[in-house]
């Protein structure tokens, strides 16, 4: 059975930083697309950062937004990806979803297709404010 669990959110000042998990289970994230995900009150969900490849070869894309602030990362037992968020500020403030596509999506496409994801997390809450 396909699993996705976010955690790390929190409520953290303008400057701090965070780190997300994303503990995948019923599946490999060997060979398939990972994504970060955001939602802030009354937008729409937006990619935040995407990562796709094999174990040798993995390739990223950010979000305009939090290129060289956030940076999305795999541990070696390829389970759970994560997301570190380095000088955060308020408009960071969201829902993070983390979201798997079943397959390698390279190059990457952005902004992503959400509906290229067939598997969410119920998500975790960052707010970023002093």
């Amino acid at each position: 059975q396909v699993r996705i669990v976010e955690s790390g959110g929190g409520l953290v000042q303008p400057g701090a930083s965070l780190r997300l998990s994303c503990a995948a289970s019923g599946f490999t994230l060997d060979y398939s697309t990972i994504g970060w995900f955001r939602q802030a009150p009354g937008k729409k969900r937006e990619g935040v950062a995407i990562m796709s490849g094999s174990p040798t070869t993995r390739y990223t894309k950010y979000a305009g937004s939090v290129e060289g602030r956030f940076t999305i990362s795999i541990d070696n037992a390829g389970n759970t990806v994560y997301l570190q968020m380095n000088s955060l500020k308020p408009e960071d403030t969201a829902i993070y979803y983390c979201a798997r596509s079943g397959r390698i999506r390279v190059p990457i496409r952005w902004p992503p297709r959400l509906d290229e994801y067939g598997d969410w997390g119920l998500g975790t809450q960052v707010t970023v404010s002093s």
